[in-house]
């Protein structure tokens, strides 16, 4: 190889003529051949059309001043420190050893079955139970242990607070059910 061939691969090749001089002195004229013939191959290819038409694209789509950013709106007239980060609670152990009982359950709703004379005459009369309930009971409650206790459906139920400080409860029953028969299966009679 001639030493003006090489002249011409230092035009095309640029910075790697250090290099190429290297190699003729050492006289590996194929090792040279091959370097010449790969680094000729790598600057003659042509960068691909569809990458080059894809970046022209996305300027044009961009613009060609740079974008600024819009001021943030503020709709407060406090400043306020970012929030932090929270971390849900993972406790060691349980802080409540039980779960809570219902205190209010359908047999502390309903004490007893008052028996008195006022209140026979009710059962007779009117078709109605009188119970002594809970002081915290109200009227849905009272209706609700009545169904679940005894199986009847109460019409409605009238509550009043004694002046001993207790609540009572008349639990009208629906004509479906007679207050008599029901206060004898409960033992009131």
């Amino acid at each position: 190889m001639k030493l003006s061939n090489a002249i011409h691969a230092k035009k095309r090749i640029g910075s790697s003529l250090v290099l190429c001089y290297s190699l003729f002195i050492l006289s590996n004229c194929c090792l040279f051949i091959n370097f010449l013939s790969n680094v000729l191959v790598a600057t003659s290819k042509k960068p691909d059309d569809k990458v080059q038409a894809e970046k022209v694209a996305k300027a044009v789509k961009l613009g060609s001043t740079l974008r600024k950013k819009g001021k943030k709106i503020r709709t407060s007239v406090t400043f306020h420190r970012p929030k932090t980060l929270t971390k849900p609670r993972n406790p060691k152990y349980p802080r409540i050893s039980a779960p809570p009982r219902n205190k209010l359950d359908h047999y502390q709703i309903l004490k007893y079955p008052l028996t008195t004379e006022s209140a026979m005459k009710k059962i007779e009369d009117n078709n109605t139970l009188v119970f002594i309930v809970d002081l915290r009971a109200d009227k849905k409650k009272i209706k609700a242990a009545v169904k679940k206790m005894y199986d009847i459906q109460a019409k409605k139920v009238n509550t009043l607070i004694r002046p001993d400080g207790t609540k009572k409860a008349y639990v009208r029953l629906t004509p479906d059910y007679d207050a008599l028969d029901v206060a004898n299966k409960i033992g009131i009679i």
